[in-house]
């Protein structure tokens, strides 16, 4: 998306967070030659406990992101646009690190439990992804204003990278507003129409020809995707794998079966 809307803003901070995720990971599992688990705790951590084990390497994943965004040249603007994208590529790596918790094993004789080793583990990124979605929906529309405090023009803030608005900060739009906190999303445009297509800088396609769900409250049903144009149903013939047969060893063979189903497209 080129707007600085709050769905720019998911897509920034998920990426970031995802990169940082997958590859703390991976340095852990020992999928990557270049780094290794995060050993940087040591010694005792509490009464009955202390660090060891293989924690999951975030710092090494942090970094990367934050290398693979700066060799993007996402990271070098100071108009309101790129000091958004950064605000909220960092809220999510920041996420990930507050998702980070303690895994212990038990050390003594007969299970007593006596010593336990702990390291670090992230989450499935489901949860981090989970935690992301609560930002988005509550965001926080920003300025940009130059460093003596003055808000900046809104061609300043749309300027193509450079100074922009006088290499400022971003701050509620709304004064009235409580300043974003270093894991929450910022925006600085308020969300497009996303029912009709954007003809103009092709950001989005619409909804028109979209599959929705017939009678679904939900984000897919036909009544909410189609923003209330309504919507075509026809009959389609689908062919899928059915009928599977397993033969050691070790192939699958399936027949092609065709069924008949109804497809809603919105108008």
């Amino acid at each position: 998306l080129l707007a600085g809307c709050r769905e720019t803003a998911f897509i920034h901070a998920v990426m970031s967070a995802a990169l940082a995720h997958g590859v703390a990971r991976a340095c852990s599992e020992g999928s990557i030659a270049s780094c290794t688990c995060d050993y940087g705790r040591r010694g005792r951590g509490g009464p009955d406990w202390e660090w060891g084990g293989c924690s999951d390497n975030l710092p090494f994943g942090t970094r990367f992101a934050r290398e693979l965004a700066a060799g993007a040249g996402e990271r070098g603007g100071r108009d309101a646009r790129a000091l958004m994208d950064r605000h909220n590529e960092e809220a999510g790596m920041r996420t990930v690190d507050s998702e980070m918790r303690r895994e212990c094993k038990c050390h003594g004789m007969s299970g007593s439990c006596a010593l336990k080793t702990c390291w670090l583990r992230l989450p499935p990124f489901r949860a981090v992804g989970d935690r992301l979605k609560e930002r988005f929906d509550g965001a926080t529309q920003v300025a940009d204003y130059g460093r003596e405090g003055n808000r900046a023009s809104k061609d300043s803030d749309r300027g193509g990278g450079g100074s922009g608005g006088g290499g400022g900060h971003l701050r509620p739009a709304d004064p009235a507003h409580k300043p974003p906190g270093g894991r929450d999303l910022v925006y600085v445009d308020e969300s497009p129409e996303f029912c009709h297509a954007d003809t103009a800088g092709l950001s989005w396609p619409g909804t028109r020809g979209r599959v929705c769900v017939r009678g679904s409250p939900g984000l897919g049903g036909c009544e909410l995707l189609c923003c209330g144009r309504g919507w075509t149903s026809r009959e389609a013939r689908v062919s899928e794998r059915c009928l599977c047969t397993f033969h050691w060893c070790c192939t699958v063979t399936c027949q092609n079966c065709t069924r008949v189903e109804t497809v809603h497209e919105c108008l």
